[in-house]
């Protein structure tokens, strides 16, 4: 695995990009909104997840009640500062209609 040093992503998102592309991974969580389009075009063949995403899917398929992802989703937020994201808003409003 060989990291471009100049490339704009910081060394976590980019090790973690080049190993998913270099492993051929089917599925990449990431929970970095700042640069979310840029880890997405950098992906080679491997599906983009973020966090609320993953949380939907759950509660969709009766994994997790949406009261406990919104608690999670609450928590995560308070740690990464997501206050103002308007991608978790949207995910947060969502889980509520569930």
């Amino acid at each position: 695995m060989t990291l471009d040093a100049d490339f704009p992503l910081d060394d976590g998102e980019n090790a973690a990009v080049t190993l998913a592309n270099d492993l051929e991974a089917a599925l990449f969580l990431c929970d970095e909104f700042n640069s979310l389009g840029l880890v997405h075009a950098s992906l080679a063949d491997t599906r983009l997840v973020t966090t609320p995403t993953l949380l939907s899917v759950f509660v969709r398929n009766d994994q997790l009640s949406s009261t406990d992802a919104l608690a999670i989703l609450d928590s995560i937020s308070d740690g990464r500062s997501w206050e103002t994201n308007s991608y978790v808003k949207r995910a947060r409003t969502l889980l509520n209609d569930t």
